[in-house]
This record gives structure tokens, sequence and C-alpha cells, in this order.
């Protein structure tokens, strides 16, 4: 089984996978551990990762970038509206009113949902984690934003499932660092002690989150979160582009923002000036050739005049900091130690902001880039049968306030109930009683519209179903289970209607429960009071007067189906769809991969095999056959730039076939005539071997004395007959032209090696027979001596006699 993490980021992404010596990042294709986040569609294909990058510019229309910030948002969502003219891609409305991408892909107009094109990203970084592991890739944990709402996390669900994917958690981006950072801690403090305190504050390119964690052996415990979700790298990159906009406006007379491309250009120049200036105070160059109608721009800046005019971005690195530690209830002096990462991170004035607000420098021990995947992957290690990991047990907090609201039967009207207020322990469960004697709905929303980075508070519409009254006519209890699950989605899990069976007496009292649950992490949560929906109020069990003694009452609970209506997920016939269309484009990218490999094959070919026509393989070709060859040489090269640019793969299959008919035959006369000595010096050296031993058994040599006279003279012909044969094939390779096909092959040289090897060997090898003495007469022995000879089964064995020696047998093996 395999585990892998991934961390999908707004402009890149990483893969972090589990091994058995740890967690590794797993690098692509180009050796790189970043894959940027990033689809290119063309008339053929789609390009993912570097590749599509590499297209930003040249394909800029069908080249999508930062598509994260639109998943779970519909079309009319004025986020989604106002960053509409800035980008390079048109955006369009799916059929479900949500948005979508549209671009030419295989030659047609096409509009993709943002969770199609997460999938693609998906699939490429499956593809990155199952080259590293050499298996398939299937449960992995995918990191998401802590801000993300309930549509959004939903969105990112579906991408993965239309990507192939199991996903066993989407983990918060500031829980997996958390994860990463404390796991390796061998001296926090113990369950019995007060924990450790420590901030992590991540700074992406889109997105500022913090949260503040509270470590025991063995566990963490998130205990409030903070965001800025508007703000990030990109802000600066935005605000670098607008100044030189400005810049060469004035000093050049050019509208950038009128050429998408040139626009694009400007992005890539200020991103690398941002980090340059990150590591430098000094002024630094930014220099663009032929930007616009031919002209060279360039320009300078200095990292004092940068924050002077990010001023306003940084003032907002403070806020969310000072409304962390006032939701945890926490003083600065409280914290241990701060963490930072995500790429913006790096910039000193943020550092510098961070320090000041805290008293104390923040730390970088984790890698800011990949600590996220690590983080991602290790919870799926945790998750996973397959690795045994140290207990570790994560908590993490609901971001937004989430209440329930109902049409009241007691009165008319709405009641309303907070079920999961704000920095709740997440994932948990509670039960909620209602007395109702017919179908009803409850509707979730978050309750601090404010606070919220999303338009539609709504989470979804919950109808309970098949309720019916009392025997007796009264209302039915009916107990309903709501939960914020492992993936930080909002669900109204199960309900049932408890049907009394056999009452004498009963006191109305309030209904109240305790309910726990253990989730994945082996973590027993808090216990919750539970709510009696009729009054819309908690209240303790414990805190609840001593009730009167109350007759047995049999209760039976029945399972009540519940029409579940989430604000936004995709329907299960348009989920398929998607992955069906999926599966097609992969079969497309595959296809049309061979098909360039094919064509590459021969123009690969058609190179390497002119420069050695007039190198290696001058000599072992005539000059009619080199210009015939160079001739087609040559028109397939033209061939292939022209009307072959665009040709089936079995067009150049069979191109190369064609070549190679002509140049196949120049290729083994060079490799018969590099090959050829080499087996003619093996068979010359068998030769001389076996013509040594016919010479020595003719002198008489005690050696081989014993050899049969017959056969020696067998080997004797059969040396004489190679020998000539083998003379009179060197005799005439060596007058004939290295342009001529050879007088004799490498093959049958070795053919002729391997026969006289197996005629002479036997023959000259053969053992030479022993001759055992006869033993002297033991008086001891009654019937003599053992004839050696007549009965050869009853010679005993090395180790037996060595035994009737007196000596110690010893086994061959010593098996401890």
């Amino acid at each position: 089984m395999s585990v892998v993490g991934f961390d999908v980021g707004f402009l890149s992404c990483y893969v972090a996978v589990a091994r058995a010596g740890g967690i590794e990042t797993a690098a692509n294709e180009y050796s790189d551990r970043s894959t940027p986040a990033c689809v290119s569609f063309g008339p053929r294909n789609r390009s993912i990762g570097a590749a599509a990058k590499s297209q930003m510019v040249t394909n800029c229309k069908n080249t999508v970038q930062g598509f994260k910030r639109f998943h779970g948002r519909v079309f009319s969502d004025p986020f989604v509206q106002n960053l509409k003219s800035s980008l390079v891609y048109d955006l369009s409305q799916m059929p479900s009113g949500t948005t979508g991408i549209k671009v030419m892909y295989m030659e047609e107009e096409k509009v993709f949902s943002i969770e199609q094109i997460t999938a693609m990203l998906l699939t490429k970084l499956k593809e990155t984690a199952e080259s590293a592991l050499k298996k398939p890739v299937a449960d992995c944990v995918i990191s998401v934003p802590c801000f993300y709402t309930d549509a959004e996390r939903r969105s990112v669900i579906d991408a993965a499932q239309i990507a192939g994917l199991n996903c066993l958690r989407l983990m918060n981006e500031t829980t997996a660092v958390a994860l990463a950072y404390g796991i390796y801690k061998q001296d926090l403090p113990t369950p019995e002690e007060k924990p450790r305190t420590v901030v992590f504050v991540d700074i992406g390119h889109s997105g500022y989150q913090v949260s503040v964690c509270a470590f025991n052996k063995g566990k963490l415990k998130i205990l409030a979160t903070a965001f800025d979700p508007e703000m990030g790298g990109k802000d600066f990159d935005e605000r670098l582009v607008k100044h030189f906009c400005e810049e060469f406006a004035v000093k050049y007379k050019l509208d950038v923002k009128s050429k998408p491309r040139a626009l694009v250009r400007l992005y890539q120049e200020c991103e690398k000036l941002k980090k340059l200036m990150s590591a430098n105070s000094s002024d630094l160059p930014l220099n663009i050739e032929c930007f616009m109608n031919d002209i060279d721009v360039s320009s300078k800046l200095n990292r004092a005049q940068f924050e002077e005019m990010c001023a306003d971005i940084l003032a907002r690195v403070e806020p969310p900091l000072r409304s962390l530690l006032e939701q945890a209830h926490l003083k600065k002096d409280d914290i241990h130690a701060v963490e930072i990462v995500g790429g913006a991170s790096r910039m000193p004035a943020i550092k510098e902001r961070i320090n000041k607000f805290f008293g104390k420098e923040p730390s970088t021990t984790l890698n800011a880039d990949e600590a996220v995947a690590r983080g991602c992957a290790l919870q799926c290690a945790i998750l996973s049968p397959a690795f045994k990991v140290r207990e570790f047990s994560t908590t993490d907090v609901v971001p937004f306030p989430i209440s329930l609201k109902w049409n009241s039967a007691a009165e008319d009207g709405v009641s309303d109930c907070e079920v999961f207020p704000k920095n709740h322990a997440s994932p948990f469960s509670k039960v909620l009683t209602f007395y109702r004697r017919e179908p009803f709905s409850l509707e979730a929303y978050y309750n601090c519209p404010k606070e919220l980075p999303y338009p539609d508070p709504t989470i979804g519409q919950y109808v309970i179903q098949k309720v019916i009254p009392q025997a007796s006519g009264e209302s039915s209890k009916i107990k309903v289970k709501v939960r914020v699950n492992i993936h930080g989605i909002f669900s109204v899990s199960s309900a049932s209607l408890v049907e009394v069976q056999k009452s004498e007496e009963e006191e109305e009292s309030m209904d109240t429960e305790q309910s726990t649950e253990k989730e994945k992490e082996n973590e027993v949560l808090p216990q919750d009071t539970t709510t009696s929906a009729e009054e819309g109020k908690q209240e303790k069990k414990s805190d609840q007067p001593p009730q009167a003694k109350k007759a047995k009452v049999k209760t039976k609970a029945l399972e009540l189906p519940i029409e579940n209506n989430p604000q936004w997920q995709l329907a299960n016939d348009m989920l398929n769809l998607f992955v069906e269309s999926e599966g097609k484009m992969i079969m497309q990218d595959k296809l049309e991969k061979e098909r360039n490999d094919a064509k590459n094959y021969v123009e690969e070919y058609v190179y390497e095999m002119r420069d050695k026509l007039h190198g290696i393989f001058e000599k072992f070709v005539n000059e009619s056959d080199r210009d015939a060859l160079s001739l087609k040489l040559e028109d397939t090269e033209v061939w292939l730039y022209e009307d072959g640019e665009d040709q089936p793969k079995q067009v150049y299959i069979d191109k190369l076939v064609d070549l190679k008919s002509l140049g196949q035959p120049i290729q083994d006369r060079y490799t018969e005539f590099e090959e050829r000595p080499k087996a003619f010096d093996e068979l010359g050296r068998q030769l001389q071997q076996y013509m040594k031993i016919v010479e020595a058994y003719k002198t008489k040599e005690e050696q081989y004395d014993h050899l049969d006279e017959a056969e020696v003279q067998k080997v004797d012909r059969m040396v004489n007959d190679v020998m000539i044969w083998m003379n009179s094939k060197m005799n005439q390779q060596s007058k004939q032209s290295l342009a001529m096909e050879p007088v004799v092959k490498t093959t049958e040289i070795q053919a002729k090696t391997r026969e006289l090897f197996s005629t002479c060997n036997p023959i000259v090898t053969k053992p030479k027979p022993k001759v055992d003495l006869p033993k002297e007469e033991n008086p001891s022995e009654p019937n003599g001596p053992v004839n050696t000879q007549e009965n050869p089964e009853a010679q005993p064995s090395g180790t037996e006699q060595a035994a009737a020696d007196g000596a110690e047998a010893k086994p061959d093996m010593d098996l401890d």
C-alpha cells in the first residue's frame, strides 16, 4: 500500500511519499521537487506541470494557473467577477452555475469545471508519486487552506475522485505543518504537564494563515486559527507589476496591459526580482528583451523602495496574529516558539513584523516549501495500516461557527442553535433531540457571514424523512447526529426515531445526552452535550436537578432516512461523466506521447546517421550508397518540418523502417568490423589450447597418457580443419573491401568456436581413472578386507570414514 501526501498550492505543488526510511519529497520527471500548478491545452493533448508552465507565454489563452481560488464558487460570485479582468484565460458558467474555464482543446472550444482542472493536476502528481514509489497510488492526504468552507472542501474531494484518488483526509495546511514539526520532537511535555504552545505562520502565494497549537507527548491540538485569504506573495508581485506598467507607460509609451503575452512575461520577471530583493538590499536591474513592439525595456529597484511601495500590504501581517492570541486567550509570553513556512515568509520585511509582534525571532527549522506535503504524508502513514508510525493524534478546529435552523413546532417561526462554535474541536459529533409528528428539515449555515471569505453562508438542507407520531398520538423523540468529519465537512450523519414501547409513569424532562466519537486518529474527543431542539439551548447532564424515580421504559430506535442537499456538490451522474472524460484525456495524452516519440525517433535517426556517414561509417559505405542515403536523410528532414509535422504514429514508424533499410546494412558492417577480431581471437585461443594438448599427448606426457588415441586423433583433425577454415576466412576478409558484405560474420565464428569446444573439450578433459591399492589383511576382520572395486557401494563416505578413523565428522554448513 502506498502512503502519499499532496500539497496542492496556488503556484506550486509538492508530493511527499513514505518509505521505510522516512518521509521523502518526490522529484518529477525534470528532477524538480516542485511541480507548477499549471495545465495547458493544445490541439492534440494536455500539458501539465513544468511542460505547461513553459507554454504560459506562447499559449497564454489556453494555459491555466491560479485556479485553486475558484473551488466551490458560483460564476456570479463577486470574487470571481472581480478576478475575471485580471486573468489571461477566460472563465465561463457551468450548467450547474459554478465557475468553469473556457479553452481550446483538440481544436474545439471546451469548458472544464474547476474540479476537472484540479483532477488533471492531481493526475500528474499521482504519476510523480507512482514513479517514485514504483507502485500504484490510490490512498492519499491532500492539503487545503484552513479557511476553506464546506463547499470548497467538497469540491476538492470531488476533484480527487475524478483523478482516481481515495482522499483519506483533507488536512488544513497549518495543521500539516504542526504535525511535521511535532512528531519528531522527543522533548514534548507529558500529557499531565502544561502543553508547549507553538505558533505556525504560513504565508504562501495567495493566502496568509496562522494557527496556535498545543503539543503534548503523542498529540497536538490546534487551539485557534486566523487568516487573511486575500494576502500573499501574489499581492507583492501585483504591486511590482503595477509599478513597472506605470513606469514603462511614461518611459517607453507602452500599454503593457493591452498585450496578455507581455503582461505574463512581466509577472514572471517581477517574481524573480522579488526573490532577489529578499536576498539583496542593493539596486537590482529588471531587463526584458523584445518586450513589446520589438522594444527592449529596463529599470531598477531596491528593497527599501519595494517595502515602501508595499507598506499597506505589510501592515496586514499583524491583525491575524493579534486575533489568534485573542481567540486562544494567550499572552505573547505563553508562546514557546514561532515557526514560519510558505514562499512569501522569506521576505525580510515580513519576518521583521512577526519578530516585532511576538518579541522573538521566528524560527525556520522547517522546510518553507515542503513542510505541508511532509505533514500530509505523515498523516497518511498514521491512517494507513501498512506503516507503523509513532502514536500521534491530531485535533483540528472548526474555522467558522456552524448553526442549524428549523421551523419550530411549538412556536410559529424559525428556531436556531449554534452547534459548533468557532475553534470547536474537529472531527466531532453531536446528537440533537427533536420532538416531531412529521418529517422536518434542518438548514446548516455559517452564522458569522462577516468573517466568511465566501459570499453564501448556507452549508446545506437536510430533510429527516418518515417521521411518525407515537402510538399514543404524541410527538416522537427524534435523535439527529450531526458531525464535522475528518475533512472538516459538516453533515447530518444519522437520525433515529425513539419508539416508546411501554411506559407506566413518565415525567417530562429535557433530554440531554453525551456523545463522543473516535475518529481515525484513535483519539477520544472531549464529551459534549446534545441539544434539545425545542428549547434551542444546550445543558449539561450533570447540571440537571435530581429527578423522581421513573418506571422502567422500553424503547426501540428506528433508523430514519435523510435527504442530504449540500449547498454545493457534484451530482453522481456528473461526477461519473467527469471520471470518464478524465480517463479519455489520459489515453489521448498517452497516444500523443507515443506519436511524438515515434516522430522524435525518426528525427534522431536522421541527425545521428548523417553525422556517422561522414564519421565512423565512412569506410563502410561506397560513394553511390552514401549519396543515396544522404539524399534520403535530407528529404526526410525537410518532410519532418513540412508535411511530416503532424502525421499519425504509423507514418513515422514506416518512415523509420524505410530509412533503416538503407542505413542498417552500413551499421551492421561497422559492428562486424568491431566485433569480428574479438571472435577470431577467442577461436584462435581455443585452437592453441587444443594443439598444445595434442602435442603433449604425442610426447607421451603423463598427464594425458590415459586419453584414447583415436579420440585424440579426432581432436587433431578437428583443430586442423578449423585452423584451415579460420586462416582462409581471415585471408579472404583482409582482401575484401569494408564497404562490401563481410566474407564471414561474427555469428559464424562464434558458432565455430562453440562446435570446437563441444567436440574437443569432453575428450581432452576426461578424468584419469583412479587405481586403489589392495588393503593389508586385518586379523581382527573375520572376512578379510572389503574389495572396493567389486563392491563400490560399500565405500564409506568422507564423513563416515572420518568417524571410522576416530576423527570428528563435521557438517558441510554451520546452521547456527
